[in-house]
Protein backbone atom coordinates (compact mmCIF):
# COMPACT_ATOMS: atom_id res chain seq x y z
CA UNK A 1 0.00 0.00 0.00
CA UNK A 2 1.15 3.49 -1.17
CA UNK A 3 0.77 7.08 0.66
CA UNK A 4 1.65 9.63 -1.45
CA UNK A 5 2.00 13.05 0.99
CA UNK A 6 2.61 16.34 0.02
CA UNK A 7 3.92 18.25 2.16
CA UNK A 8 4.94 21.89 3.24
CA UNK A 9 7.31 23.19 5.95
CA UNK A 10 9.58 25.86 6.32
CA UNK A 11 13.61 25.44 5.94
CA UNK A 12 15.87 27.59 8.24
CA UNK A 13 18.02 29.35 6.24
CA UNK A 14 20.75 31.15 8.43
CA UNK A 15 22.72 33.69 6.16
CA UNK A 16 25.32 35.83 6.97
CA UNK A 17 25.53 38.03 9.86
CA UNK A 18 22.71 35.37 11.98
CA UNK A 19 19.90 36.50 9.99
CA UNK A 20 17.20 34.01 9.72
CA UNK A 21 14.53 33.34 6.33
CA UNK A 22 11.95 31.02 6.59
CA UNK A 23 11.39 29.78 3.03
CA UNK A 24 8.21 27.42 2.00
CA UNK A 25 9.59 24.55 0.60
CA UNK A 26 7.10 21.67 -0.95
CA UNK A 27 8.19 18.17 -0.26
CA UNK A 28 6.75 14.77 -1.79
CA UNK A 29 7.28 11.89 -0.02
CA UNK A 30 5.69 8.68 -0.83
CA UNK A 31 5.73 6.58 1.30
CA UNK A 32 5.15 2.78 1.47
CA UNK A 33 3.43 0.18 4.02
CA UNK A 34 5.51 -2.98 3.36
CA UNK A 35 3.74 -5.48 5.36
CA UNK A 36 5.94 -8.34 4.66
CA UNK A 37 8.83 -6.75 5.87
CA UNK A 38 6.95 -4.68 8.51
CA UNK A 39 7.86 -1.21 7.88
CA UNK A 40 6.81 2.10 6.64
CA UNK A 41 9.07 3.22 3.70
CA UNK A 42 10.23 6.09 1.55
CA UNK A 43 13.21 6.76 -0.20
CA UNK A 44 15.45 10.09 0.77
CA UNK A 45 18.46 10.55 -1.93
CA UNK A 46 20.78 8.07 0.29
CA UNK A 47 18.87 5.55 0.19
CA UNK A 48 15.96 3.68 1.83
CA UNK A 49 14.40 5.26 5.22
CA UNK A 50 12.05 2.97 7.40
CA UNK A 51 10.09 2.65 10.36
CA UNK A 52 9.67 -0.88 11.73
CA UNK A 53 6.29 -2.14 13.36
CA UNK A 54 4.86 -4.85 14.65
CA UNK A 55 0.89 -5.08 15.80
CA UNK A 56 -0.70 -6.85 18.58
CA UNK A 57 -4.93 -6.21 18.60
CA UNK A 58 -5.06 -2.75 17.65
CA UNK A 59 -2.27 -1.29 18.56
CA UNK A 60 0.62 -0.79 16.64
CA UNK A 61 4.69 -0.71 18.09
CA UNK A 62 7.12 1.32 16.61
CA UNK A 63 9.90 -0.36 16.94
CA UNK A 64 12.96 0.74 15.16
CA UNK A 65 13.92 3.39 12.83
CA UNK A 66 16.39 2.68 9.99
CA UNK A 67 18.33 4.74 8.50
CA UNK A 68 20.93 4.88 5.47
CA UNK A 69 24.59 5.23 5.97
CA UNK A 70 25.64 8.98 6.54
CA UNK A 71 21.67 9.88 6.81
CA UNK A 72 20.99 12.75 9.62
CA UNK A 73 18.93 14.41 8.54
CA UNK A 74 16.58 15.20 11.16
CA UNK A 75 13.71 16.97 9.39
CA UNK A 76 13.18 14.51 7.35
CA UNK A 77 13.05 11.32 10.26
CA UNK A 78 10.07 14.54 11.68
CA UNK A 79 7.98 14.25 8.73
CA UNK A 80 8.22 11.32 8.02
CA UNK A 81 7.42 10.09 11.85
CA UNK A 82 4.54 13.08 11.54
CA UNK A 83 3.23 10.91 8.18
CA UNK A 84 3.18 7.90 9.78
CA UNK A 85 1.28 9.34 12.99
CA UNK A 86 -1.23 10.93 10.66
CA UNK A 87 -1.76 6.83 9.00
CA UNK A 88 -2.13 5.64 12.65
CA UNK A 89 -4.76 8.23 13.43
CA UNK A 90 -6.69 7.30 9.90
CA UNK A 91 -6.20 3.65 10.64
CA UNK A 92 -7.62 3.83 14.11
CA UNK A 93 -4.35 2.06 15.88
CA UNK A 94 -3.40 2.62 19.17
CA UNK A 95 0.40 3.67 19.43
CA UNK A 96 3.19 1.96 20.89
CA UNK A 97 6.90 4.17 20.40
CA UNK A 98 9.13 1.40 21.40
CA UNK A 99 11.92 3.40 19.83
CA UNK A 100 13.85 6.50 21.66
CA UNK A 101 14.04 8.65 18.96
CA UNK A 102 10.28 7.57 18.56
CA UNK A 103 9.51 8.50 21.82
CA UNK A 104 11.27 11.95 21.67
CA UNK A 105 9.51 12.69 18.73
CA UNK A 106 5.74 11.99 20.82
CA UNK A 107 7.35 14.22 23.82
CA UNK A 108 8.02 16.72 21.05
CA UNK A 109 4.79 16.75 19.86
CA UNK A 110 1.99 16.41 22.51
CA UNK A 111 -0.70 16.35 19.99
CA UNK A 112 0.08 12.76 19.41
CA UNK A 113 -0.31 11.23 23.20
CA UNK A 114 -3.60 10.86 22.52
CA UNK A 115 -2.65 7.99 20.38
CA UNK A 116 -1.41 6.17 23.14
CA UNK A 117 -3.10 3.33 25.01
CA UNK A 118 -4.80 3.99 28.46
CA UNK A 119 -2.17 3.94 31.22
CA UNK A 120 0.81 4.86 28.82
CA UNK A 121 2.63 7.89 29.74
CA UNK A 122 5.71 9.17 28.04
Amino acid sequence: MYFLIVLSYYFLNLPQKNMTIMEPIETTMEIKDNTFARQFETIVPEGLLSVEYSFQEKKIFLTKINTPEGFENQTTIDVLLKNIMEIIIEKKFKLMPIYPRIVLFIKKNPEYKELLPPGIRI
